[in-house]
């Protein structure tokens, strides 16, 4: 079943492409990354799906339903992190928490109590006095208590610290295996790979690829980074196989797709002093579309 379905969408600010021209859909128990730095247009989709703003052309659906035509419906779903989060700061944690379960209709949100602990929130407190951090938690439990059928995350983790994010990243999974749909809106790249299905990555408002994290896992690149025991001229690592070679010193750093036991022939000429393997990681691979 599709939850979210977008086709064709564009948004113009007069001489300036916000996004253009983006399909994709998500499905039912989906966890799905939304990558690109900022300024590439992640939060002006977004802000499409929530009827926040209109599109120049397209149409974005949740539910089966137009995101415009029956936006209080789909608001009534979902979940909602933004990222420029504004707050009533008078007010104490649990008059905020009260106030959006009135909102809501739900007087007693079914997982409120437990988020609370999860995150350790203090929600006795005025808002005012909150960190950033206990500010992002807070917004992540009224996004979360009443158990919405999908959840819509702008950066979510901004702020929190390494404790709460591995939280965070096991509420997802949890939810996730519950059925519920997660569309992630992030450029930290190390989280999108532990918690996500597919990753969309957008690069100046268009999206360039849609990708599974298994498949990106099993078709990545390697790196080989070796320390040579005198200075060896990189151009002689140019071989069949060999998509980038960067040199610092005495070490040069292989990014290979193929050709191995070629590449390591030609290593075995020269005195080598140390040597590593690894898979390259969604970052490098991110880069990759990217760079020029």
């Amino acid at each position: 079943m599709k939850i979210l379905e977008i086709q064709s969408l564009t948004k113009r600010y007069g001489s300036v492409c916000g996004v253009k021209d983006i399909s994709f859909d998500i499905g039912q128990g989906e966890i799905f990354g939304y990558l690109g730095p900022n300024g590439s247009g992640k939060t002006t989709t977004i802000r499409i799906f929530l009827d926040f703003i209109r599109p120049s052309s397209g149409r974005a659906r949740l539910f089966g339903l137009d995101s415009h035509v029956h936006s209080s419906k789909i608001k009534s779903r979902i979940g909602y992190v933004p990222g420029e989060y504004g707050i009533y700061e008078e007010m104490r944690g649990a008059e905020y928490l009260r106030f959006f379960g009135a909102l809501r209709g739900c007087q007693k949100p079914p997982l409120r109590d437990r988020l609370i602990d999860i995150f350790g929130l203090d929600i006795s407190k005025r808002i005012k006095s909150y960190s950033h951090g206990t500010r992002q938690k807070l917004a992540v439990v009224q996004a979360f208590m009443h158990d919405p059928e999908l959840l819509i995350l702008d950066e979510p983790t901004i702020g929190l610290d390494p404790l709460m994010q591995q939280r965070f990243y096991e509420l997802l999974l949890e939810m996730k295996n519950r059925g519920k749909t997660v569309f992630l809106s992030s450029h930290i790249l190390s989280e999108v790979e532990k918690v996500c299905d597919r990753v969309g990555i957008l690069k100046e408002g268009e999206l360039v690829a849609i990708r599974e994290i298994s498949e990106i896992k099993r078709l990545r690149l390697r790196s080989i980074e070796i320390t040579f025991k005198q200075e060896v001229n990189e151009s002689v690592f140019r071989l069949d196989g060999v998509r980038k070679v960067e040199r610092d010193g005495n070490t040069i750093q292989l990014w290979v797709d193929s050709n191995i036991n070629g590449i390591l022939r030609t290593i075995s000429e020269y005195p080598v002093e140390n040597m590593s393997f690894r898979d390259a990681s969604l970052e490098d691979i991110f880069m990759e579309y990217y760079s020029e």
